[in-house]
């Protein structure tokens, strides 16, 4: 089989995969938000979040994730995904000082890498999307 008929089911999987890891982000935000407003006063040194302000900011992603998955002006969405996860993963950067403590967060590399991919390619993600090819760049 061409490689390039076999892209978009690759594609299809890298956008789920990555839309499960974004969905418990936002969720975290959305049932657990004192635990999301510890990691954002830890890693993004943004103390003083309340309840409300937190559900606006996981509800508001939620729609940016919904979109991604969805295949769903692509240009916007894949890149907020792709700018938040390299945010989160950059932010988290102390933490691969010291590996052997917190192997996990070696896994944001790879998702990095997905979500970067996705953008890159995403004329050619076409399974199990609103928009079929996005407008030319």
């Amino acid at each position: 089989m061409d490689v390039l008929k076999r892209l978009p089911l690759v594609l299809l999987f890298l956008r789920v995969g990555v839309f499960i890891v974004m969905l418990m982000w936002t969720l975290d935000k959305l049932v657990k938000p004192e635990h999301a407003a510890n990691v954002f006063k830890k890693f993004y040194l943004i103390s003083g979040l309340d309840q409300g302000m937190l559900l606006a900011i996981g509800m508001v992603e939620l729609v940016i994730i919904l979109g991604f998955v969805a295949g769903f002006m692509k240009r916007w969405t894949y890149g907020i995904v792709l700018l938040l996860h390299a945010i989160s993963t950059l932010s988290s950067f102390g933490n691969y000082m010291n590996p052997w403590t917190n192997l996990l967060f070696f896994a944001a590399w790879p998702m990095l890498a997905a979500c970067f991919a996705l953008y890159y390619l995403r004329d050619a993600d076409t399974l199990w999307v609103v928009e079929k090819r996005a407008s030319p760049a």
